[in-house]
């Protein structure tokens, strides 16, 4: 899917602490330039005496500092900004609103003044006490230490082990220039990523990727896309003897387990991915992510706090030991009520990554016709099966059930789980996407749950998949 082009404001923001560094805090007492004091007759002002030469926030505002203007294509990091079936919408790009209010720059300047003249104090109290006017500092040749995760492995050495292993992702087409990241999973140059950040190259376009350390840009060719499941494979042209990453078991996942993410957040430098940490904030979301004119359900989705932002697309999700768990997917934005989501964003299990890719590495690409059954579903998990008593250890769990479609008229139930439908047998989540994406809108299926210890076979009508 294709996200709305990430667009930069006409000019940079300036943040009020960078334009007062700019010019120079002044320090009650200092003189103007054009006053002079005889060298042989000091006479210091008093501290509580007004300075004669304050800067007026009147005079100078954040739109007298030379704007720094955007480029004229710009170059928009591939990510959604994704709404959960509450209803989250997408995240605006940066913000460009400045604060220009007398009374907001007379609370910073005073805070200035205030913080410049407890700070000169301080020194003169140092200065006075030592011996000569000399300052003996203490030093250390330590390097710091790095965070260290419950595995035992500090992030600085998981992000040297997994890093080689990721890319940075550019395409170009349709007119418009989209950026995400990759993980290599083949020695030969495979790279699996989210379908929404190559979707621009569909049918005419370029992919180029940036492997991290290098500034080099590597040609890249499509190999197979899944809209319905936003998981897309591509190639490194002429790759041979490259590291890949290794999946690890994203069932096992558990609520408060650490993660570390990694990608081209923002798209702010090829080959220099940001790192990222949290833990997993909950488990089994159904996600609805979209743009202008397209939208897509994602089911079974991993919730993590770890920052994930445009760009992101496509990155690993990484366990405390470094094996991915997940593909950074989509970050919450902002409800409907204007109250602003805070640090949740949505990954696809490696599961189901891995379910997808034999089809994928052989050129398939899936066609969704836009039917909907109507139900937020989850992966059976042993977890799972084992807090809740199910009967089953396969299948997809029904979490909720939409209102007026076609499973709540059929009369599916919150906790059934699905094991089939018509003749495909459902191992998980991803199979009934797989399934459904592949029938119209107004058919009817066999739906086969099972209740407790009761199989039962529901008749379900499709609806159409609603807008995001």
């Amino acid at each position: 899917m294709n996200d709305t082009p990430y667009e930069d404001s006409d000019t940079t923001p300036v943040d009020a602490n960078a334009h007062e560094a700019l010019h120079g805090a002044v320090v009650p007492g200092e003189l103007t330039p054009s006053e002079t004091t005889p060298a042989s007759s000091p006479e210091p002002q008093s501290a509580d005496a007004p300075p004669s030469n304050v800067w007026n926030p009147q005079e100078h505002t954040v739109a007298n500092v030379g704007a720094i203007e955007a480029p004229s294509s710009p170059v928009a990091p591939s990510d959604h900004l994704a709404p959960l079936a509450p209803g989250y919408v997408d995240e605006a790009p940066l913000s460009s609103q400045r604060r220009q209010t007398r009374s907001l720059w007379s609370n910073r300047l005073s805070l200035l003044l205030i913080a410049a003249l407890v700070g000169g104090l301080a020194g003169h109290y140092a200065s006075s006490s030592s011996n000569g006017g000399s300052v003996s500092v203490s030093t250390v040749s330590t390097a710091p230490g790095g965070a260290v995760l419950p595995s035992g492995m500090s992030i600085p050495s998981l992000v040297q082990k997994v890093s080689p292993s990721v890319v940075s992702i550019d395409v170009k087409g349709q007119g418009t220039e989209d950026q995400g990241t990759g993980m290599i999973i083949s020695a030969n140059g495979l790279v699996v990523t989210n379908n929404h950040v190559i979707a621009a190259a569909v049918g005419g376009g370029t992919i180029t990727v940036t492997r991290t350390g290098s500034t080099k840009s590597l040609p890249a060719t499509l190999i197979g896309t899944n809209p319905v499941d936003d998981v897309a494979l591509i190639r490194i042209n002429g790759a041979s003897g490259l590291p890949a990453v290794t999946f690890g078991n994203s069932n096992a996942l558990v609520v408060g387990d650490a993660v570390v993410a990694i990608g081209n957040a923002l798209g702010l430098a090829a080959g220099t991915p940001t790192v990222t940490q949290g833990i997993v904030s909950a488990l089994g979301r159904t996600v609805t992510a979209g743009t202008s004119n397209a939208t897509e359900t994602l089911n079974n989705m991993i919730q993590t706090d770890a920052a994930i932002n445009p760009g992101n697309s496509g990155g690993p999700l990484l366990d405390s030991s470094g094996d991915v768990i997940g593909m950074n997917t989509a970050v919450a934005g902002t409800l409907p009520d204007g109250t602003s989501a805070q640090n949740i964003g949505f990954a696809i299990p490696v599961a189901t990554i891995q379910s997808l890719l034999k089809k994928l590495a052989a050129g398939e690409s899936v066609v969704n016709h836009g039917a909907f059954i109507g139900v937020e579903i989850m992966s059976m998990t042993p977890s799972l099966q084992a807090q809740y008593g199910f009967t089953v250890s396969t299948g997809a769990v029904v979490m909720s059930v939409i209102a007026g479609t076609g499973a709540a008229s059929a009369g599916v139930k919150q906790g059934d789980v699905i094991v089939m439908i018509n003749n495909t047998r459902i191992g998980g989540a991803q199979d009934v996407s797989s399934v459904i994406s592949s029938l119209r809108p107004g058919d009817v299926i066999s739906l086969h749950i099972v209740r407790g210890s009761k199989h039962l076979t529901l008749t379900v009508t499709l609806g159409t998949q609603p807008a995001g």
